[in-house]
C-alpha cells in the first residue's frame, strides 16, 4: 500500500535540512552539523525504505538486498550521529585517539551488510550464527563503555545513563532470540533515538521549546520499533498510527534541533556580552590605579594595592604579585586571599626559583587558548616536605612579566569564582594590567637610572666649578706664602705660622686635584648602536604613556639607517629624557593639540634624531642646554630640573662626539635635535 501521508514529512525534513546547514556554517558549530548528517541520512533512509515516495520502487528489500543493506546502514549512522553530537567520548588506542561512537558504529555496519546484503534478511547459517551474536556482544560492550564514560564528564544523575544502557542490552538479548536478528537492528536504531531524547532532557536542564519539541520528536521517531511486537502487528489500524507517528516525529524533531541550535547561540551571545561588561568595568577599575613612580621600590610598595583590586574585580579570590630583585632571586611583594602559612611558603619557594627559563615562552601549557596567562605547575619546584603540598597549594595560574632579559615577576592567581568555564575574556583585563605594570616598571627603573645620572652630572659639574673656583686663589695663596717664608725677617714662631699655612695649602691643591680627577671619569669604550632599535624600543615603551595622557605620539624612523657610535646607555637616557621633557611641556602648554613626535634620519656621515612637541617654545634655543636656564615659562614649576637635564644630555653627546641643539617650530612647538656620529663603513 502506498503511504502518501509520508510525503509531506519528507518535504518538510527535506526542507529543514538547509537551515541546519546554514546554521552550521554560519556558528561553526560541530554539534549542529552532525544534527545535518544525521537527517540527510534519515532521508536517504525513507527515500529507499518507502514507496510511493520516488519514481522507482525499492521498497522491496529482497529484491535489492544491497540497497536494503545501505539504507540500514545510513539510518544507523545517522541515530548514532545525533547520540554523538550530544555524549562525544573517546578512547586511545595506543597514540590514537578514536571516538566511540565510531568504535560502535562498527559491529552495527558489518552486521547490517551481512544480514541485508548477504543473508537477504534470511535467518543465520552456518558460521553467521556466531558472527551476528559476536557482533551485537562487541557493540553493547562498546555502549556500555560509552555510558560510563558519559557519567564522568557530563552533568548528568550519576549513574542514570549507564542504567538505562545495562537494561537496554538485556532488552537486545531479548529481542534477538524473541524477535530475529532483523529486529535488532531496528532496536539498535529506536535506542540510539531514545537515548538522544534522554540526554536532551537531561542535558538540556531547561523547560523550553527547542528540548520539549526534540525529546518529544526523538521520543516518536523511536517507536518504530513497536510495531515488531505480535500484539501490535495484528491490529494494522494501529500500525498506521504508529507509523505517522514516527513519521511526524521526524519533522518535530528536526524542528527542535534548529531552536535548540539558536538558544544555544542566544545563549552563547548573552555569556558573551556578559562576559564583555565585566570585562569593561573590571579594565575601568585597573585604570584608576596610579604607577607613576620615582624609584622603583616605591611600585613594589603597592604591589598588596594591585592585588587588592585584581581579587575585588576578577574572577580570582588569591592572588599574590611575584617580582625578581636586583639580586636576581624572586619573592612574594604583596598577596590577598592567602593566609600567612601559605604566604611563607610561597615566599620561600620563590627564593629558590631558578631565574635562567621561568616562565620561558612554550615552557608551561596556556591557560585557556588565546590568552597569556599559563598554568604554573609548582610540583617540580617543591623540595620533600614543603608546606605547599600539606597546603594543598601546588598549582595556580601565572601572568607573566616578561622583560628582555626573562621573566622579571608574575601575578599569580587562584581560587576561581563561578563555575562557568574560564575564558580568554577573563583573563584579558588582568594580562593588560600586568603588561601595564611591567612597562611602567621598566620605564620606572630607567627614569630612576637617568635620575642617578642627572644628580651625579649635577654633583660633579657643582664640584668642578668649586674646584676651579678654588684653584686660582689657593695657587696664589702658596705663592705668596713661599715668598714669605722664603724671607730672612720672620722669627721663629712666624716662621712655624707660615709652613702650617704651606702645608694646609698644599693638601688642599692635593685634595681639589683628587676632585677633579674623580669628577672627570675617563671616558668609556664607543660602541655601534642601533638607532632604529633604540628608538624602537622607546616607541614600544612609552605609546602607553602617551596615550594615557591623551597625547598623539608618532614615531618615523628612517629605512636602512647606520648604525652611530657612542656609549649605549648613556644616548638611552638622553633620548629617554628628551622625550620626558616633551611630555612636560606638552602637559605645561595651552596649545591646541597635543602631540609629540620621534624622527630619526641620515645626513651624509651622522646620524640626527629629532624629538619635537606640539608645547611652548624655547625663549633662547641658542642657551637651552645651559645647566640653570630658565626654562619655567616653558614648564612651569618644574623648569628648573629640566634644564639641569638637558645640561647632562649635551654633556653627553659631547662626550659621545655629537650635538644637541634645540629650535622652535612654526607656528608653534619646539624640537631638541641629537646629532650622532655615523658608524664608518
Amino acid at each position: 500500500m502506498h503511504e502518501h501521508y509520508q510525503i509531506p514529512a519528507f518535504a518538510l525534513t527535506l526542507l529543514l535540512l538547509p537551515s541546519l546547514a546554514y546554521l552550521a556554517a554560519r556558528f561553526h558549530d560541530r554539534r549542529t552539523l552532525l544534527w545535518f548528517f544525521g537527517f540527510l541520512l534519515a532521508l536517504v533512509r525513507m527515500a529507499q525504505h518507502y514507496d510511493g515516495l520516488i519514481l522507482w520502487n525499492f521498497s522491496n528489500e529482497h529484491l535489492h538486498p544491497w540497497l536494503a543493506a545501505a539504507g540500514m546502514v545510513s539510518i544507523q549512522v545517522g541515530a548514532v550521529l545525533f547520540v554523538m553530537s550530544l555524549a562525544p567520548a573517546h578512547v586511545y588506542i595506543g597514540r590514537f585517539r578514536l571516538p566511540l561512537a565510531i568504535l560502535f558504529l562498527l559491529p552495527v555496519v558489518i552486521y547490517a551488510v551481512i544480514y541485508d546484503g548477504v543473508l537477504r534478511q534470511q535467518p543465520p547459517y552456518g558460521s553467521y550464527i556466531f558472527v551476528l551474536p559476536a557482533l551485537a556482544v562487541c557493540s553493547s560492550a562498546i555502549a556500555l563503555v560509552w555510558a560510563l564514560k558519559l557519567d564522568e564528564k557530563r552533568p548528568v544523575p550519576r549513574a542514570v545513563i549507564p542504567l538505562i544502557c545495562g537494561f537496554m542490552v538485556v532488552r537486545a538479548a531479548f529481542i534477538y532470540v524473541q524477535l530475529g536478528p532483523g529486529t535488532l537492528l531496528t532496536f539498535s536504531e529506536c535506542a540510539a533515538h531514545f537515548m538522544t531524547a534522554l540526554l536532551l532532557i537531561l542535558l538540556g536542564r531547561r523547560f523550553s521549546p527547542s528540548v520539549v519539541l526534540g525529546a518529544l520528536g526523538f521520543a516518536a521517531w523511536s517507536l518504530s520499533l513497536t510495531i515488531h511486537y505480535p500484539f501490535i502487528a495484528r491490529h494494522p489500524e494501529l500500525v498506521l498510527v504508529i507509523n505517522q507517528c514516527v513519521v511526524m516525529g521526524k519533522v518535530v524533531a528536526a524542528l527542535g534541533l534548529i531552536l535548540l541550535a539558536l538558544e544555544d547561540q542566544l545563549a552563547m551571545n548573552r555569556t558573551a556580552a556578559e562576559r564583555e561588561r565585566r570585562a569593561r568595568r573590571e579594565m575601568e577599575a585597573y585604570s584608576t590605579l596610579a604607577f607613576s613612580r620615582r624609584r622603583v621600590e616605591e611600585l613594589d610598595h603597592d604591589a598588596v594595592l594591585i592585588c587588592e583590586q585584581v581579587a575585588e574585580n576578577s574572577r580570582f579570590a588569591q592572588v599574590a604579585m611575584l617580582w625578581q630583585q636586583p639580586s636576581g632571586a624572586y619573592r612574594i611583594n604583596g598577596s590577598v586571599g592567602l593566609d600567612r602559612a601559605t604566604i611563607a611558603a610561597l615566599d620561600a619557594l620563590a627564593r629558590r626559583i631558578p631565574p635562567d627559563g621561568f616562565l620561558a615562552v612554550g615552557a608551561n601549557p596556556l591557560a585557556v587558548e588565546g590568552a597569556q596567562t599559563v598554568q604554573l605547575d609548582l610540583g617540580p619546584l617543591l623540595s620533600p616536605g614543603d608546606e605547599l603540598r600539606r597546603l594543598h597549594f601546588t598549582s595556580a595560574l601565572a601572568v607573566p612579566m616578561r622583560g628582555s632579559s626573562g621573566a622579571e615577576g608574575a601575578l599569580l592567581l587562584a581560587g576561581m569564582r563561578r563555575g562557568e568555564p574560564l575564558a580568554a575574556d577573563d583573563l584579558l583585563p588582568v594580562e593588560l594590567l600586568t603588561a601595564r605594570l611591567q612597562a611602567v616598571r621598566g620605564m620606572t627603573n630607567m627614569q630612576e637610572q637617568l635620575i642617578d645620572a642627572e644628580k651625579f652630572a649635577v654633583v660633579g659639574q657643582l664640584a668642578g666649578s668649586v674646584s676651579q673656583q678654588l684653584h686660582n686663589p689657593l695657587t696664589v695663596i702658596l705663592g705668596y706664602a713661599s715668598l714669605l717664608a722664603d724671607s730672612k725677617h720672620l722669627d721663629q714662631s712666624e716662621r712655624k705660622g707660615m709652613d702650617a699655612i704651606l702645608s694646609g695649602a698644599r693638601t688642599m691643591r692635593s685634595t681639589l686635584e683628587s676632585l677633579q680627577r674623580v669628577v672627570r671619569p675617563p671616558g668609556a669604550q664607543l660602541a655601534a648602536v642601533s638607532v632604529t632599535e633604540l628608538l624602537t624600543d622607546m616607541e614600544r615603551l612609552y605609546r602607553p604613556e602617551f596615550q594615557r595622557r591623551s597625547i598623539e605620539f608618532r614615531c618615523d624612523v628612517a629605512a636602512d639607517l647606520p648604525r652611530v657610535m657612542c656609549q649605549p646607555q648613556p644616548l638611552r637616557q638622553v633620548v629617554l629624557h628628551s622625550l620626558q621633557f616633551a611630555i612636560a611641556a606638552v602637559e605645561a602648554s595651552t596649545n591646541n593639540g597635543r602631540s609629540v613626535r620621534l624622527e630619526a634620519t641620515a645626513e651624509g656621515s651622522h646620524v640626527q634624531i629629532l624629538v619635537a612637541h606640539s608645547g611652548a617654545s624655547f625663549e633662547d634655543p641658542a642657551r637651552a642646554f645651559d645647566p640653570f636656564a630658565d626654562m619655567r615659562p616653558m614648564l612651569g614649576q618644574n623648569g628648573d630640573a629640566a634644564s639641569l637635564g638637558l645640561s647632562l644630555c649635551a654633556s653627553i653627546l659631547k662626550e659621545n662626539n655629537g650635538r644637541a641643539s634645540a629650535v622652535n617650530l612654526d607656528p608653534h612647538g619646539a624640537a631638541i635635535l641629537l646629532e650622532l656620529q655615523a658608524q664608518k663603513g
